[in-house]
């Protein structure tokens, strides 16, 4: 049966509303997704900032009933702000975690992500990007690849689709019957530059994330793939839900104008990607001057830190065992069918490193 209505609209759940069997949490600057099937069953879409786990309980508690576990987490990507629980969620409810497969270098410990570029301004939470986690973790035993059918494990009426840019292998999930999309940050609702923005929540598009997107030919083309889609709602990793007409008029605009207002006027990888492969990252383009005064950049990192030890310090005391999946590797063999991102005549195939600026 379908979640209950008392959960649904429990007066102090955490959750907000996004669509019918869709619900949203925002762990301090980021969101993740619930998705119920018509049956009660749901996945978890992205885990939040480290430090969310106990949140993510309460929440998961809450919409589903006590010790509820989704039959699977699904990743729009790896970076930090959206897999910080998926370890410890994965092992206590023993479930599968899907992603695309030029994610997972990122999400087994093989290749540290593009360097994030606070060069590229526009606010604090850009600012503060030299701090941001890149290096990969560890979740080998738990690892799935999504469907080549573009199905969704465990969901009913939705289909993935790849968006990459932002990350290589980011991909958003979209269920035809009423135009739901959600769709990590292959773009935004909000200005996710501005710290100032992460708490007004002030509803409007925007493109990826800049301080973290190393490839912006790509990231356009997936904006555009989803504006194609036309959808109704649109719920993003930064901002909150927009809907309807407003929504679509404003993603016709950013695909319109995306080299105008999404693509920041300097940066690491304004003029220039990062080049990746089914192993992770192979090189970067050099890094620019950023004038921007370390002490401003190193007083917002300090505020950060602050907003995730509050986080911390509200985890759950609950120490239960965890019990350890033995689920086999199963992507333990090349991708096939997708486009080559190195040029094996001009490239160094073995030139992967975790130790680039």
């Amino acid at each position: 049966m379908e979640a209950s209505k008392p959960k649904y609209y429990a007066g102090k759940r955490e959750t907000f509303a996004v669509a019918p069997r869709v619900w949203g949490l925002k762990t301090i600057f980021v969101n993740l997704f619930f998705i119920a099937n018509p049956d009660g069953s749901w996945v978890l879409v992205d885990a939040g900032v480290p430090g969310s786990t106990a949140k993510i309980r309460r929440a998961a508690d809450a919409l589903f009933g006590d010790e509820s576990r989704p039959k699977a987490i699904l990743l729009t990507h790896g970076h930090f702000d959206h897999i910080g629980a998926v370890k410890d969620l994965a092992q206590e409810w023993d479930v599968p975690v899907y992603a695309h497969p030029m994610e997972l270098p990122y999400l087994t410990g093989l290749s540290s992500y593009p360097p994030p570029d606070s060069s590229v301004g526009g606010g604090g939470m850009a600012y503060m990007a030299f701090a941001y986690p890149k290096k990969p973790i560890n979740i080998r035993n738990h690892i799935e690849l999504l469907p080549g059918d573009g199905s969704v494990p465990g969901l009913e009426g939705w289909r993935w689709l790849h968006t990459p840019g932002h990350t290589a292998g980011h991909v958003s999930f979209f269920r035809e019957e009423d135009r739901v999309l959600v769709l990590g940050d292959a773009f935004t609702t909000r200005d996710a530059e501005s710290a100032i923005a992460v708490m007004t929540e002030k509803r409007e598009v925007h493109g990826p994330p800049s301080y973290f997107t190393p490839d912006w030919a790509a990231a356009h083309r997936s904006v555009e793939i989803l504006a194609d889609l036309n959808p109704e709602v649109a719920a993003s990793g930064h901002g909150m839900p927009m809907v309807g007409h407003e929504l679509r008029r404003q993603l016709d605009d950013l695909v319109k104008n995306f080299w105008v207002v999404a693509v920041p006027n300097k940066g690491r990888y304004v003029h220039e990607p990062a080049i990746t492969d089914e192993r992770g990252v192979v090189s970067v383009p050099p890094p620019v001057g950023n004038s921007v005064p370390k002490i401003v950049a190193i007083a917002g990192a300090v505020a950060l830190v602050g907003m995730a030890l509050s986080v911390l310090g509200k985890r759950s005391s609950d120490k239960s065992a965890r019990r350890k999946s033995k689920r086999p590797y199963s992507h333990n063999r090349v991708a096939s069918g997708l486009h080559p991102t190195v040029d094996p005549d001009h490239d160094d195939p073995n030139g992967h490193t975790n130790n680039y600026p």
